[in-house]
């Protein structure tokens, strides 16, 4: 049981990534008679399609990593900081004027997601006037439901299935549960 969920939680069922913050109850488990049907062979693709099944009707979400961005700049350019991070679904956390400088210390959270070209962008509304420092904060709900095709968390698991090579849709309940 414990390669099974090892197994079934390292490749998710969505997109085959790891998965974080997750439990399964197990309430029962019936286990043949003969110690020939009970071994590992059997049991962990058995209890990896259950596991799977599990995930599917759980409701799932994606987690997105989130950058802290501290923007240093003179404070007429602060404007366009805003814009240009709520174009990209930051959200400023901080705002400090820096003492003895006309310059501003700006806090914001970032997706890792939008943070590509983030540099440029700020520059470009900035005059080349912000200087932006990213690093890791913290991982984030997703709010999109990833079972919706049409959803932008939908769109992303299609987008990654297809680079791995895989179906585009989400596979069915019925390829794990008809099997146990």
């Amino acid at each position: 049981m414990e390669a099974a969920f090892q197994w079934a939680t390292k490749e998710g069922v969505l997109t085959e990534e790891n998965m974080r913050g997750i439990r399964f109850n197990i309430q029962d488990v019936a286990l043949h008679a003969d110690a020939i049907h009970r071994g590992g062979g059997q049991i962990i693709p058995t209890a990896r399609r259950c596991f799977y099944a599990c995930e599917l009707t759980a409701a799932p979400k994606f987690q997105e990593p989130i950058f802290l961005v501290e923007i240093q700049c003179p404070e007429d350019c602060v404007g366009g900081i805003y814009n240009c991070l709520s174009t990209r679904r930051g959200v400023v956390v901080g705002e400090d004027p820096i003492s003895g400088t006309p310059l501003v210390n700006i806090k914001a959270h970032l997706p890792v997601a939008e943070s590509f070209g983030f540099t440029q962008a700020l520059r470009a509304a900035t005059s080349g006037r912000a200087f932006p420092q990213c690093v890791f904060d913290h991982w984030e709900e997703f709010t999109d439901d990833p079972m919706k095709p049409e959803s932008r968390a939908g769109k992303l698991v299609e987008g990654i299935r297809k680079r791995k090579g895989l179906k585009p849709e989400i596979p069915g309940l019925d390829n794990f549960v008809d099997k146990l």
